[in-house]
């Protein structure tokens, strides 16, 4: 896949460089700038980001920070079981826990949450640090939905972190998980409180509760892009019954015109003759 020119590679993380120290310069630097690009479309466009992961994993299988890369990749695009065999082979080489919580919403997406819920009493949460227990939370509270389990999934949610005032990183997607999981319960008036915590902390615009809040209150908004090209379609449409009006009155005339022009004409003849 083409490496647009203002990429280097040197874009990537000093750990990621480092792993890259065991590969031959011009594969280190040509794995570099595919991660590069993973990274700079997984948000906003995940298949080639995919695309790019795939290349890089091609090049270079054995380096930790691309089957992590690769997976996540995969996660992003909805590749849940490809996603977490790269997990797996991730942590297998670094013997980290840090992926431990995507590797269990990665069983969620493979429609097993009783299996997520497994992984989240496992040792491995405790050795996770604070935004990575939060993390298994969070996914462990989606697995006690998936499984029916609404009220379990409210009290999963309760802890210090989500009683804190302090903003961290996950703040906003902690408050804004426990206020979905309140509404899903039936506890509305909770539900639009959590979700105005959520909005406060979300200075990164990373959750719709804004809108949430909207429809709770029964706020509708309406898209003014959308207004404007209405109303120059209806002007478009009027503009274009004025035209078929004046053609028609246009050739109205020019039909009479050439009725008076006819019966002159016939004047100008004469009698015919016998």
């Amino acid at each position: 896949m083409p490496i647009p020119e203002d990429v280097t590679g040197d874009e990537i993380d000093k750990d990621v460089r480092q792993e890259l120290l065991s590969l031959p310069k011009t594969l280190a630097d040509d794995v570099a700038k595919n991660l590069v690009m993973v990274a700079k479309l997984l948000d906003e466009e995940p298949e080639k980001a995919y695309g790019y992961s795939r290349v890089a994993l091609r090049l270079a299988s054995r380096v930790a920070a691309v089957r992590e890369a690769a997976g996540f990749a995969a996660y992003a695009v909805g590749k849940y079981s490809e996603a977490l065999a790269e997990f797996r082979a991730a942590r297998r080489m670094t013997g980290s826990v840090e992926l431990w919580p995507v590797m269990a919403d990665c069983e969620r997406g493979l429609g097993r949450p009783e299996k997520a819920m497994a992984m989240a009493g496992e040792p491995e949460v405790q050795k996770l640090d604070r935004a990575g227990q939060v993390e298994m939370r969070l996914v462990a509270a989606g697995a006690r939905r998936d499984m029916g389990q609404a009220d379990a999934a409210v009290v999963t949610l309760q802890s210090p972190e989500l009683a804190s005032s302090a903003v961290h990183p996950w703040t906003a997607r902690l408050r804004y998980a426990y206020a979905d999981a309140l509404l899903a319960v039936g506890r509305e008036d909770e539900a639009r409180d959590w979700f105005a915590r959520a909005l406060e902390a979300d200075q990164g615009g990373t959750t719709d509760a804004s809108d949430r809040l909207a429809e709770l209150d029964g706020v509708e908004f309406t898209d003014a892009l959308e207004e404007d090209a209405d109303e120059m379609d209806e002007a478009a449409e009027s503009d274009g019954a004025r035209e078929d009006g004046e053609g028609a009155r246009d050739a109205d005339r020019e039909d009479g015109e050439g009725a008076r022009d006819a019966e002159g004409a016939r004047d100008d003849e004469g009698p015919a003759k016998g």
